[in-house]
């Protein structure tokens, strides 16, 4: 008999797992937030910090870049579906393996067909200004984006294309960083800021990073989501891994992965050893960011996020600051420009939990102090609430 887990139980394990609901643990560390979620999105670098005050309550900027750029127990990296994110570097070797190597490969491929096409170089010009790139990184040790191009001019070469113009400096810095070569350091500015100074991985890490059979690390990528985010449907994991439908198969086999009836008739899956019900946390309010990884763990978002996905994700299908009650989206937020957080609730709610969201929105207030934060990726609900002149429900 096929086991089945309902929503209910889908948003209990959520909200234990993601450090959502119940008090914060004695000594939990933004490494162990990092853990709890596999890997933090960090297309946005405010996402990071966000992420963790919301699972600790409590701001910890400091800690966090104490973590990213002195003791480097956390690592800045491309990794799924071509997206940077913030990792524990013990797992980094994972994500290198399991996505980072594939995404590095498709855009070598992509990169020679546009130099070829522009008349800048073909895949032997793109290999020697990429390890001259890199030995005029290792000789400064620390350098911006336009350090390297004085230091190797023809970073600066111009590929012309009907739709645009391109400078080769950031395909040439994105492949070497997707082949686990150099890492993005300590931002230029504060930690808001996307622009940052690059460094030799190798000078990086006190350790280097393992070199894994990409099969084997394609598994254990699959556990840890599985773990975090399970029950998940084959096509969540193949959306989040960005992998083929082949390799997410593979790697569900080579768990043995349990196969359980979803709501909806949908099949999804858990791990061997997690089969058994998680107690209900009681009440819990969340205020996450854009780019939260339990807002973009899944492809499947009806059962948490219901009809709203117009007003809290932009048109490409990235999240903007979501409210959270018990597992499910009930609203957004945004920060006006005054700094005050507006908030607006696009479910019916009791009036306890408006409560808990006016707490919340007034502690994320309090502790983001004169800092102003702008999602990268902005959603209509919270452009409209950045806006002074917007509906406030407060």
């Amino acid at each position: 008999m096929t086991l089945r887990i309902d929503t209910a139980q889908r948003r209990a394990r959520l909200a234990v797992r993601h450090g959502l609901a119940g008090p914060v643990p004695p000594g939990k560390t933004p490494e162990d937030v990092a853990a709890d979620l596999v890997a933090l999105h960090a297309t946005d670098p405010a996402t990071v910090h966000l992420s963790v005050a919301a699972r600790l309550h409590r701001p910890l900027v400091a800690t966090v870049e104490d973590a990213l750029y002195e003791r480097r127990t956390l690592l800045r990296m491309l990794g799924m579906r071509r997206t940077m994110f913030v990792v524990p570097s013990g797992f980094a070797a994972v994500v290198q393996a399991g996505a980072t190597r594939a995404v590095a490969a498709e855009q070598r491929r992509l990169l020679v067909k546009h130099l070829t096409e522009t008349g800048v170089g073909d895949a032997a010009w793109l290999e020697d200004v990429a390890e001259s790139t890199f030995e005029a990184l290792r000789r400064r040790g620390s350098a911006t984006a336009a350090q390297l191009a004085a230091d190797e001019p023809r970073l600066r070469s111009l590929m012309v294309f009907p739709q645009g113009n391109q400078y080769v400096t950031s395909r040439v810095l994105f492949l070497l960083a997707a082949d686990g070569r150099i890492v993005r350091g300590r931002p230029v500015g504060t930690w808001i800021s996307s622009q940052y100074a690059w460094s030799c991985l190798p000078d990086w890490l006190p350790e280097p990073m393992a070199d894994l059979d990409p099969a084997h690390a394609r598994t254990e990528l699959a556990r840890a989501w599985l773990a975090r985010f399970g029950p998940g449907t084959a096509a969540d994991l193949k959306w989040w891994t960005g992998w083929t439908m082949t390799h997410t198969r593979a790697a569900l086999r080579a768990l043995e992965a349990v196969a359980v009836e979803l709501d909806g008739g949908e099949t999804g899956y858990v791990l061997p050893t997690d089969t058994a019900p998680v107690d209900d946390p009681g009440p819990w309010v969340a205020l996450l960011p854009g780019l939260d990884p339990t807002v973009m763990g899944f492809q499947g978002r009806q059962w948490y996020l219901g009809p709203h996905a117009p007003a809290v994700f932009d048109r490409t299908g990235n999240a903007g600051p979501t409210i959270w009650s018990d597992g499910r989206i009930v609203g957004g937020w945004a920060q006006q420009p005054t700094g005050r957080i507006a908030w607006e609730l696009i479910e019916e709610v009791p009036a306890s939990v408006r409560k808990a969201v006016t707490r919340a929105a007034s502690e994320l207030e309090g502790w983001l102090g004169d800092a102003r934060v702008t999602p990268r990726f902005r959603a209509p609900l919270e452009r409209k609430l950045a806006d002074p002149a917007g509906t406030v429900v407060a």
